[in-house]
């Protein structure tokens, strides 16, 4: 069960640039039977190996901005610790009903992407640089807080303020994962919200996942951009 669960939540965050948490996180609570502190932190552990993996895969095809996938991560590694933080101190009940609303809105946003209007180009200047450390910092909240990768926030503000294309913006979105959803991990791994003990087989899953999740992306060039307009 592990490993399907890994497997599903990296090939989920493979194919849409995200974490896989929202897959990953209910999962966890409903088959494994984890505490939301636990489901959550756990999750992120996983989230790590994901982003790399879809990094990579993604950095294969030319479609990773290392210079922006910095500026995102220098504002989320610090605000996602705060969320990890702010997710320990909710009794379990809170914690559960904000990751129904964070889902409701990752559903919003799918439902909503065409009509969302057309993608803007602050690609230089100033602009842009509030824009992608602006982005971290909300993106590092909610990936600490939710146990998932931010992609949710990521996505939508490159493709949609800075004017990235879409496969640019999932796989720049995957590498700032992987510094961010470390930073949060750790957190929660001090706070006591880790389950070491399922970690291999969830890793191992999402290894596979994301690896085939990302290459068949990847290997569907003539497909449409935006029928992949997903965040996770």
């Amino acid at each position: 069960m592990n490993i399907c669960i890994g497997f599903l939540a990296g090939f989920f965050g493979g194919i849409t640039g995200g974490g896989g948490g929202i897959i990953s996180v209910p999962l966890m609570a409903a088959f494994l039977k984890l505490d939301q502190h636990a489901a959550h932190g756990t999750s992120l552990v996983a989230l790590v190996f994901t982003g790399l993996a879809g990094a990579v895969t993604y950095a294969l095809n030319g479609n990773v901005d290392l210079a922006a996938s910095i500026l995102i991560a220098v504002t989320a590694v610090g605000t996602a610790r705060a969320g990890a933080h702010f997710a320990h101190s909710l009794p379990e009940w809170k914690l559960k009903r904000a990751f129904g609303g964070y889902l409701l809105i990752v559903s919003a946003l799918m439902l909503l992407k065409p009509y969302l209007g057309t993608p803007q180009t602050l690609t230089v200047g100033a602009a842009r640089t509030i824009v992608l450390l602006a982005t971290g910092a909300m993106a590092g909240f909610a990936s600490g807080m939710m146990g998932v990768g931010g992609g949710a926030i990521m996505i939508p503000s490159l493709v949609l303020i800075a004017g990235f294309a879409q496969h640019m913006a999932q796989g720049t979105s995957l590498l700032v994962m992987v510094p961010a959803g470390g930073m949060g991990a750790y957190t929660h791994w001090k706070l006591g919200n880790v389950r070491t003990g399922i970690l291999p087989g969830i890793i191992a899953g999402v290894l596979v996942g994301t690896w085939l999740g990302g290459s068949s992306l990847m290997s569907s060039p003539t497909r449409s951009c935006a029928s992949y307009s997903r965040f996770s």
